[in-house]
């Protein structure tokens, strides 16, 4: 389900974080059911961008935005979808028992019903669920060159929370960012889709509503009309 403009929040990185963090010790919201409202939302927008195509490619990273792409690959995958999942880092280094459950899941998944293999450049769709809104650091490595080959592929493409590499706090690319069509960010806007720059970036913004109380929202963020957004719409 998406959120109506006016009663979406933003946030900056620290507090995208607290929100999870506190819709799990104060309202006992678990993260494994956080995890599934993200992914299933997501998978609504995806299925609207495919229309009546039925091939994605899942980029899945190591931390909870990679558990979200998992909960999507299933959801798709339950529409009807052929559905390719590919983690440029081992599903070993997950950080968090909700993004480690559902890789499980996909595994399981994957081995009663055989793995897809559509390569990206003849997807339909690509999701981008590498990395969220935790990372402050420039992108190296095998991540960068997962992104940049990401890039080069004329698919379109839904990010998960934020475009991998786009710093939640300020909408510029730490070193290099995926270019999404779309991104369908969890409950609350991130402070640096109000740069305007980072349009280039996130395509046109989904909210998606995960199940935590709006009070909490209201708590750690602020009302999306009352800061500038020079010129964005949502």
């Amino acid at each position: 389900m998406l959120i109506a403009n006016d009663r979406i929040k933003v946030l900056d990185r620290a507090s995208a974080t607290q929100l999870d963090e506190l819709a799990i010790s104060e309202f006992g919201i678990s993260g494994i059911a956080l995890m599934e409202n993200a992914g299933a939302g997501c998978a609504q927008i995806a299925l609207q961008m495919l229309g009546s195509r039925r091939r994605v490619s899942i980029f899945c990273g190591p931390g909870k935005n990679g558990g979200d792409g998992y909960v999507v690959a299933r959801h798709l995958q339950n529409a009807g979808c052929d559905v390719t999942v590919r983690a440029p880092i081992p599903q070993g280094t997950f950080c968090g028992n909700a993004a480690a459950d559902n890789a499980q899941t996909w595994k399981k998944i994957e081995t009663c019903f055989g793995q897809s293999s559509t390569d990206p450049a003849d997807a339909d769709l690509i999701v981008d669920a590498l990395l969220g809104t935790g990372l402050d650091r420039e992108i190296l490595g095998k991540m960068k060159q997962t992104i940049d080959a990401i890039n080069e592929i004329a698919t379109p493409v839904l990010a998960v929370d934020l475009p991998s590499g786009l710093d939640a706090d300020t909408g510029v690319p730490l070193g290099v960012a995926v270019r999404a069509d779309a991104t369908a960010t969890m409950a609350c806007w991130k402070r640096g889709f109000l740069e305007l720059e980072s349009l280039r970036w996130t395509g046109e913004i989904h909210t998606i509503d995960i199940g935590v109380p709006q009070s909490l929202c209201g708590r750690l963020g602020t009302p999306l009309e009352t800061v500038s957004r020079h010129g964005r719409s949502g």
